[in-house]
């Protein structure tokens, strides 16, 4: 029987005796070796997976790089690929081949959500280190798999979430630790914008030739072709991504997660749906979540039919505290301080003042708790072009880069128990240590999906469990 050259290429070759050589040869490697390996005047050799939004932002920030260059790009989507052929870089439409180019050191994963786990997977055993978009994966358990895999084939894994390479960022951390706003009661994250009527409700159809649709839903389940389920919009679709709480959510909270020290959330509360955009979309328009963490509350809105008049920008985050509020976005953080005053003066103003026998006010001088304080970044890009930075010093180095997979496989994590709770219509309780839903066998068996054929036996091989 004829073989089908694409389809058998993952099985046979995805993980050859030459990539666990060289993979081996790679993790044999002392931090001291690796930057003998790369002189001063060595450049890291880096392939590109997914020529897209993102993709294309990531492949100038490397190639601005002294120490980089980019050898290949992979896409489904023969136009994106004829639009970086003016660079001279090689192309390919299978990824599979990119991880075999022994020249490339490192590699860039920003594909569709539904492919970052794996990718990256097969990455790490090709003995690749990884730079991998955000989200991180599609749903719970792949999460530690990519760890396990990473810490086997002692690759780096740098995590696309580049608010962590925000100067600024780092700055709001230490002034909450300083415990310049106080103790924290809460956080909100806001994001809402108006995208009514929706993306229509186009039919199904024959792919476009020049998309390689097969290729497209990988280990996704086989769908008919449709506009909204392919390039950019796939999105909107739970058998490629989470909606907004995880291509969003990952961005927020991670900045909560990572400032504030945080494992896992003990409950997680969701409601929400497609109720307004008129399209064939699946993933929520409206949707509210609660986390419940030992000493606070995270509150998350998501608005995709009314923008509300809100000031809230992409990424941004509000800590609360007992002392003041700190709204953080991708552009400065700012320290607005509460007002210092008795409290029965608070009290005692209700409607003008209470009659004899309630609480009085009494004269006082104003003041405040804290200190008011603005700190701006330089820019997105600055952010950007560090987290770029980062990732290929630690190449080099073979230090934890700075947006690291475990603490980024939390965060992914508390998104999708919050999609988990919203699905099901309940109250998802967590156990962060053994990574488990307490007693609810149905919303437990949404942690994990199976993989389609035959993505199905490149995860078999890569021997995770």
């Amino acid at each position: 029987m004829k073989k089908n050259p694409r389809t058998d290429y993952g099985v046979h070759q995805a993980i050859t005796r030459r990539w666990f050589v060289r993979a081996g040869a790679a993790t044999a490697l002392t931090a001291a070796a690796w930057s003998r390996a790369y002189g001063a005047n060595e450049r890291i050799g880096v392939g590109l997976i997914g020529y897209g939004l993102v993709g294309q932002v990531h492949l100038r920030h490397v190639m601005a790089q002294p120490d980089a260059e980019i050898v290949a790009v992979s896409d489904v989507y023969q136009p994106r690929l004829a639009a970086a052929a003016g660079r001279q870089i090689a192309q390919y439409r299978d990824f599979r081949k990119l991880l075999d180019r022994k020249e490339i050191d490192a590699v860039i994963v920003a594909t569709p959500d539904h492919w970052h786990a794996l990718q990256t997977m097969m990455a790490c055993a090709a003995g690749k280190d990884v730079y991998v978009e955000k989200p991180l994966t599609l749903f719970v358990r792949e999460g530690r798999w990519m760890v396990d895999v990473a810490r086997r084939y002692k690759r780096v894994v740098q995590v696309g979430v580049q608010a962590r390479s925000g100067s600024h960022v780092r700055r709001a951390g230490e002034a909450i630790r300083a415990g310049k706003i106080g103790q924290i009661v809460g956080v909100e994250i806001i994001f809402c914008r108006n995208l009514m009527p929706g993306f229509g409700n186009p039919p199904d159809g024959p792919p476009p030739p020049e998309l390689d649709w097969d290729m497209f839903l990988g280990p996704a389940p086989m769908r008919p072709y449709n506009p909204n389920r392919g390039i950019y919009h796939f999105r909107w679709f739970w058998d490629y991504s989470g909606g907004q709480m995880t291509n969003l959510g990952q961005h927020s909270l991670d900045v909560v997660y990572w400032l504030l020290g945080l494992k896992g959330p003990k409950s997680v509360t969701s409601i929400g749906g497609r109720r307004f955009l008129k399209d064939n979309c699946e993933t929520p328009d409206t949707q509210d979540v609660l986390l419940e963490y030992p000493d606070f509350t995270v509150y998350c809105q998501w608005r995709e039919a009314a923008a509300s008049a809100s000031d809230a920008s992409m990424g941004a985050v509000r800590f609360c505290g007992t002392r003041g509020t700190m709204p953080l976005t991708r552009d400065y953080y700012e320290i607005i301080p509460d007002k210092k005053e008795n409290p029965l003066n608070v009290v005692g103003r209700i409607f003008g003042g209470h009659p004899v026998g309630g609480p009085q006010v009494t004269p006082e001088e104003p003041s405040f708790w804290t200190e008011p304080h603005k700190d701006a970044a330089t820019s997105w890009t600055e952010q950007y072009v560090g987290h770029v930075r980062n990732f290929l010093d630690c190449v080099k180095s073979r230090k934890e880069p700075i947006a690291d997979l475990e603490s980024s496989h939390r965060v992914a994590t508390a998104c999708h128990l919050a999609n988990i709770s919203l699905r099901t219509g309940r109250k998802i309780f967590w156990d962060a240590e053994k990574e488990e839903i307490i007693g609810d066998a149905e919303a437990a068996a949404m942690l994990v999906r199976p993989y389609r054929k035959p993505w199905d036996a490149e995860l078999r091989a890569l021997g995770v469990r």
